[in-house]
């Protein structure tokens, strides 16, 4: 479904990204693993327009996406849920979902995805009318990844989308992941809490120094003694 080849990024003199190569089979999930600074984000900051690439190209469904503005490549059906989540904190709830919209002419659709988004996150539902500045960070993550799917990508982009939730929040996070997926979308997910993202991904990928490293499935990146001790943590 989605194909970066030879992707190279600067940011001024700073080599971000050094040739990196990846491929999103539709339907699966994919993870991104690695360091602060390996080149994570910056990769799918590349795949949605958000940063120009020097050279290298990224193909959707076969089209072309590099050089593409940030609006087209939404209505083409990829979208990204940033790291941080971004909510507008003066707007409700709902007006927030209904701006993951914005791009779409679909008026039975979009009242159709939003009940699709509240039935995913009940929540939401109960807090509809509330602004989201004042919901706590799970309830401002869950929207942020409802915002995102108001959109109807066929590629959903996930940046960290556990960061900084309690324990029991990061697992309700990953139970829905994991029903997004079932349902049919497609997921490229970047989390720090890389066993979790490696238990759940069907294939991975580790970045080092904005370059990959290793890859392999799930499972083998899991047992790899080198990613068990870097970023695992484990030891001997």
């Amino acid at each position: 479904m989605l194909e970066v080849k030879n992707l190279h990024v600067y940011y001024g003199g700073i080599h971000a990204l050094k040739g990196v190569s990846l491929t999103v089979p539709e339907g699966k999930i994919v993870t991104l693993v690695g360091a602060n600074g390996a080149g994570k984000t910056t990769t799918l900051k590349a795949v949605c327009g958000l940063v120009r690439p020097a050279s290298g190209e990224v193909l959707f469904l076969g089209r072309r996406l590099t050089g593409l503005k940030t609006t087209a490549i939404i209505q083409g059906g990829v979208t990204l849920a940033p790291e941080g989540r971004h909510v507008f904190p003066d707007l409700s709830v709902k007006e927030n979902l209904i701006l993951g919209a914005y791009a779409r002419r679909d008026s039975a659709g979009i009242r159709a995805d939003l009940e699709g988004v509240y039935n995913l996150f009940p929540r939401l539902k109960e807090r509809q009318g509330q602004l989201a500045g004042t919901l706590s960070g799970g309830e401002q993550q869950m929207l942020a990844v409802g915002r995102a799917l108001m959109s109807r990508p066929r590629l959903l982009m996930l940046d960290e989308p556990s960061l900084g939730l309690a324990p029991l929040l990061v697992q309700e996070i990953f139970r829905i992941i994991r029903r997004i997926n079932a349902e049919g979308k497609t997921i490229l997910l970047i989390e720090q809490n890389a066993r979790a993202a490696l238990e759940l991904a069907d294939y991975g990928y580790v970045l080092e120094s904005g370059a990959v490293a290793l890859s392999g499935s799930g499972r083998q990146l899991l047992s790899d003694d080198r990613v068990r001790q870097v970023y695992l943590g484990e030891t001997g």
